[in-house]
């Protein structure tokens, strides 16, 4: 059973879900510099920062998780707003930073293996 006030369940599930957001974008951002370095060298050097993201308390609500221990984002929202937030959270927080790292890092390995290919050759 979570042992503290609703105040410190908001404040521990914000802070999860913004280390976990910044956890993978970081991962992303990072991935994405590799495959402009590697792939791309004329460009590498200048790539932007991501601009910030801005989460408004009024979109979703927090509460304990489901074995009582924790807190997060009620996963289970009533509101239209709620559930607008978490698929774009999901898409624009989970699936596209994934597949970002996953194109970065493929084609990273085509431009290594064309790069051998082109190095057997001579």
């Amino acid at each position: 059973r979570w042992l503290f006030d609703h105040a410190v369940c908001t404040v521990y599930a914000f802070c999860g879900v913004l280390f976990g957001l910044c956890s993978l974008a970081s991962l992303a951002v990072l991935s994405t510099v590799c495959c402009l370095k590697v792939c791309y060298p004329a460009y590498g050097r200048c790539w932007a920062q991501l601009p910030g993201l801005r989460l408004g308390p009024s979109l979703f609500t927090y509460g304990p998780e489901p074995y009582g221990t924790a807190c997060c984002i009620t996963w289970k929202a009533a509101s239209r707003e709620a559930v607008l937030y978490i698929l774009a959270l999901f898409v624009f927080c989970y699936l596209l930073p994934c597949l970002l790292i996953l194109v970065s890092y493929a084609l990273i390995l085509w431009t290594v293996q064309g790069s051998r290919r082109a190095v057997r050759q001579h």
